[in-house]
């Protein structure tokens, strides 16, 4: 089975897609990639929901990217029997349709545009950015054969019909990640207890709450704390963490080196905030942390409970005497935290590799 993986996709920021095409390599399919990163970070796709006047960038942006796609895609005179949109799809999906007519459409839907403006507070509660970012994903969905969603909880946020050719894959982790793991579980939990946080600092990451449970911890000389990225809420969470000295603020890390860095922590924290799509996700951060051998901390909601089980420490969503209490625990206890983090990696291994992440694809396509 011939697969083109097609898009503005850039997954350095976003690795999902990474996952999607390795397994699907893995479980024998042939994938070539037609890709043309757009070049706007999520912190920049905000700013335009923001500030509509800078939506001529992302057309021109748009339109340069896509003249690309189709020269190589022109060139290509095989015909493929699927075409994989990469996530952030909205509107390449239409590009992909209309240069693939007779090839089943893909759509890595894991995030709604709509959902996106919610959990951020841009669109309002009812307004016409909020209308347009649905109608967005409503042309979008409608252009696919295929759904891709990350979790059933996102899969029955679907409308009806489009539910019905829908299939979940969990976003999984690459190989580099499973590599470092394996060599990280040769080291031994041991005092300070390292932990890291990774992400963007949206509100569905809940960042407020990990900088107050920090600072509820600041005396608490067994736990090192380094937080990775920028975003969103990034200065409220530097304020509020401000006086626990055993926290370090690290802007980012390559995508390239991320795995090892990661295995280099005790423990991975995962996403925190209450808004909606925070209860229907489990984040890239806690696939990527268990298969690097690291206790992944995170939110108690439905999803990452059945997908995590008991590879995890979950606490409330919210709340960070939770949060702050769960990192005592596994400082007073490092050989549980040991435990916790070879039962991590081996839930990840046995469920979330990229070719048990892509296996459902491959079935719906036959």
């Amino acid at each position: 089975m011939h697969i083109v993986a097609f898009g503005t996709y850039d997954v350095t920021s976003h690795p999902r897609v990474a996952v999607l095409i390795e397994g699907l390599r893995a479980c024998g399919a042939e994938v070539t990639e037609v890709n043309r990163p757009l070049g706007l970070d999520t912190a920049a796709r905000v700013a335009i929901l923001r500030q509509p006047w800078r939506l001529p960038l992302l057309v021109l942006r748009l339109l340069s990217r896509w003249s690309g796609l189709t020269v190589e895609s022109l060139r290509r005179r095989r015909r493929p029997d699927a075409v994989l949109v990469g996530y952030l799809g909205h509107f390449d999906v239409h590009l992909a349709r209309l240069l693939h007519p007779r090839s089943t459409i893909l759509l890595d839907h894991m995030v709604s545009a709509a959902g996106v403006a919610t959990n951020r507070r841009l669109a309002g509660s009812g307004g016409l950015k909020l209308r347009l970012m649905k109608a967005i994903d409503a042309m979008a969905l409608a252009r696919a054969d295929v759904v891709i969603v990350d979790t059933a909880e996102q899969q029955q946020a679907l409308p009806e019909d489009v539910r019905l050719r829908s299939v979940v894959c969990p976003v999984g982790a690459t190989k580099e990640w499973f590599d470092a793991g394996a060599k990280s579980l040769e080291r031994p939990t041991e005092a300070p207890l390292k932990t890291v946080f990774v992400g963007l600092f949206s509100p569905t990451h809940g960042p407020a709450v990990i900088a107050e449970a920090l600072d509820m911890l600041a005396d608490d000389e067994r736990i090192e704390v380094t937080m990775v990225g920028q975003g969103q809420q990034y200065d409220e969470a530097r304020r509020l963490a401000a006086h626990n000295p055993r926290v370090s603020w690290v802007d980012w890390v390559d995508a390239e080196d991320l795995p090892e860095f990661v295995a280099g922590f005790d423990v991975s924290l995962g996403i925190f905030g209450t808004v909606p799509q925070a209860r229907r996700v489990v984040p890239n951060k806690a696939f990527q942390g268990a298969a690097a051998g690291a206790v992944v901390v995170t939110s108690d909601t439905a999803p990452q409970r059945r997908m995590l089980e008991s590879a995890a420490m979950l606490v409330t969503p919210g709340s960070p005497e939770d949060l702050a209490a769960a990192l005592t625990k596994l400082a007073d206890d490092p050989e549980e935290a040991q435990r916790l983090r070879e039962a991590a990696y081996e839930q990840a291994r046995e469920h979330y590799t990229p070719q048990a992440v892509a296996a459902p694809i491959l079935e719906c396509l036959r």
